[in-house]
Formats: C-alpha cells, structure tokens, sequence
C-alpha cells in the first residue's frame, strides 16, 4: 500500500511517499481501506519532532482518517464490512489502509462525504470538549478563539452559534476576514492588540479564552478572563516558526509564558485549563467518553446546525506543499489529503518513492523551499 512515511524529524524534505506492508486488524480492531486524512497543527509538531516523547522514526503520521470497513478483527460488533466510516488513529492514517480499535471507530452519516468525515473528528471533538466539558459554555457567554479561521476555530464558531445569545470574539489574519466574518461576532487581526480591542467592546473581558498559540498569549488571555472565567489552552503554534524545530522560539515560547500563581486564581476567580485530545483518547483511555460526544455532534450534523469547513484537497504525494499552506496559516478550515486524487506532476516528482523496500534518497536541505508552490485545489 501507499503511505506518506516520515523518515527522521526535521523539514519537509523528510517526508515521502512510500510502499509498505498492509496491516492486518487484531483482536478488537477494524481494518479501514482509507479515502481522505485529516492534516492538522500537530502533525507539523510531529514531523519536526516539537512533542513529547516522540516515537522513533520512520513512521507514517496521521490521527484521523475516513473510509470503508475492509475487514473486522475478532470480537468486533456493532460493523459490518462495507461500512462508511471515520476513526481516530494514533499515527499511521496517511495511508491506504490502516487498522484502529473499534472504541475509536465511527458511522459517517449518509449525506456526510468522506472528505468531510476526515475534517470532523479532531476538530469538532475538541471544540466540543472545550466549550461544553471544560468550559461549560452556557447562553449568554462570551469566548475568545485564536486562529479562527481554521479547523477548530471554525468549529468553535458553529458549536457556539447552537447556544442562544453567545458572543465570539476571534482573532485570524487579515486576508481571512472576509471569507469568515460571518461566522464570528467581532473579528480582529492576529497581529493587532486583540485585548484592547476586547476591552474597548466588553469591559470585563470574557467568560472563555481557546489559546492554541501559548506563549505571550497566555497572559493576555488570562488578564481578558471575567470572575469565574476559564482559560483552556490546547496548543502552542507559537513554538513553530522555520521548517525545522528551533530551540529559540520554544526558549522564546516557554520564557514568555506568564508564570501562573494559585493564589491570584484564587483571588481573582479564575480558572486555568489544558485540553489534549490525543492524550485523552490514546494515554488517558478516555474512548468512552469521546464516543458519547461524538453521539452528540453527529446528532447537530444531521440536524444541520454544523458542517466541517474544508478548506483543500491535497494527493499523498502533495503531503509537503499541503504541510507549507498549514505553517503559513493559509487555510480556512481543514486540509484534507485524499488518497484517491491525482497529483500534480510538478509537486509529485519530489515526495514519491517507489521501492518496496522504502529506500529514499534524501532531498538537500531548503530544496524545497526553491520549487515553485502551486495554487492549492478547491
């Protein structure tokens, strides 16, 4: 089978497309002939190796995917092959086959494509988790999400838009605004001074802040919490600035963390939270729980009160053009890699590789970044 391998951490010339052996499902798992991956933040996190205890390479990236059940290992019920569904994987979804325990397996309803299947899961879980489990948004809150223009930024925005007179403050960057304003209450520039710009609106600040970036942003966020506000933090994109890990802007990241004191939250009513869904699912055996949510959400997708936002699809072997568009905050909602596309010629000739034994030879260092980008596909 075909699948993107990851073949040491660093830059983009480290990824490829490759051969590799199918897997067969084990007791509890189903095996998923995959049709589209979900490409997410973390993923540029895993590739320069910018995570905790990252396992050893080569491996094949991923954590979500959509498809059709291919095969059912023993003790699997509530499937059948032929299946339509989508399923969080703990590596290894950016191929043509993959194999996941079935608590981590979901129907797709009937009009749900399978590009939208890839772009549900980690986003919409996570929004929900954070509005509703963490942050218990009720009607007449108000949130701050950084990033709104992307998968769980847009995610965000539709689950708070089911909850009665619920105020969204969100920062994007500026070419995003118009093709997002709609689904925002107020929008700021992501370079602008978006607590001054909260303050000058809402006085008090608001109730939640959703803080993907860390770093400074932590203490701003928590200075705009109102009493009894909550302060989730779930990502640090902040810390990835070059194709490669770099000690300096993780230095730069972790210095600029505003050091939190119990006893001013105490003080001050305030609550500091973090949410990893990964965690949660893979080391913390939280499946159940994920389940039920994702019971929930599938419920407001068939009633249409939310829809994943795809922003491009991309082939396999345009991994690296698709990965550039993540890091350079190009993208409106999710980017999706569908296994059965076509790629383009030009992007094609540098990421496939087609021994059965995986050999590559190495791109050199900044090659990549001489190649001409091509326009992504809507």
């Amino acid at each position: 089978m075909r699948a993107v391998v990851l073949s040491a951490f660093g830059g983009l010339n480290k990824l490829r497309v490759s051969k590799k052996a199918m897997p067969e499902p084990q007791d509890g798992e189903l095996k998923i002939r995959v049709k589209a991956c979900g490409l997410n933040f973390i993923d540029l996190m895993v590739r320069q190796g910018n995570i905790d205890n990252p396992p050893k390479t080569p491996l094949v990236p991923g954590f979500e995917c959509s498809g059709i059940v291919e095969a059912l290992g023993d003790s699997v019920k509530g499937f059948e092959i032929g299946d339509r569904v989508m399923a969080f994987v703990n590596y290894n979804a950016w191929a043509e086959v993959v194999c996941t325990p079935v608590e981590f397996v979901y129907k797709i309803p009937d009009d749900m494509s399978f590009s939208e299947a890839a772009a549900f899961p980690m986003n919409f879980v996570t929004a929900y988790m954070m509005l509703f489990e963490v942050a218990n948004l009720r009607e007449g809150m108000s949130v701050l999400v950084h990033s709104a223009g992307g998968g769980v930024g847009q995610a965000v925005a539709q689950l708070c838009s089911t909850i009665p007179n619920v105020t969204v403050f969100g920062t994007a960057s500026s070419f995003k605004h118009e093709a997002i304003k709609d689904s925002v209450t107020h929008l700021f520039d992501r370079n602008a001074d978006y607590v001054q710009e909260v303050k000058r609106i809402s006085t008090d600040g608001v109730d939640i802040v959703l803080d993907c970036l860390c770093g400074e942003n932590t203490g701003k966020g928590l200075s705009l919490l109102k009493p009894l506000g909550t302060y989730i933090l779930y990502g640090s994109s902040n810390m990835v600035t070059g194709e490669t890990k770099s000690f300096f802007s993780f230095a730069k990241s972790w210095w600029q963390v505003e050091k939190v004191n119990p006893i001013k939250l105490y003080e001050e009513n305030k609550v500091i939270a973090g949410f990893s869904l990964l965690n949660l699912l893979f080391k913390q055996n939280r499946g159940g729980l994920i389940k039920g949510v994702m019971d929930k959400l599938l419920n407001l997708y068939t009633n249409k009160k939310i829809k994943p936002v795809v922003d491009s699809l991309w082939a396999l072997e345009e991994v690296k053009e698709a990965m550039q568009r993540i890091h350079d905050r190009g993208n409106i909602g999710k980017l999706i890699l569908d296994v059965e596309k076509a790629p383009t010629p030009l992007m094609a000739n540098d990421s496939t590789e087609t021994s059965e034994a995986g050999e590559e030879e190495e791109d050199h260092e900044g090659d990549n970044e001489n190649k001409e980008r091509m326009p992504f596909i809507q």
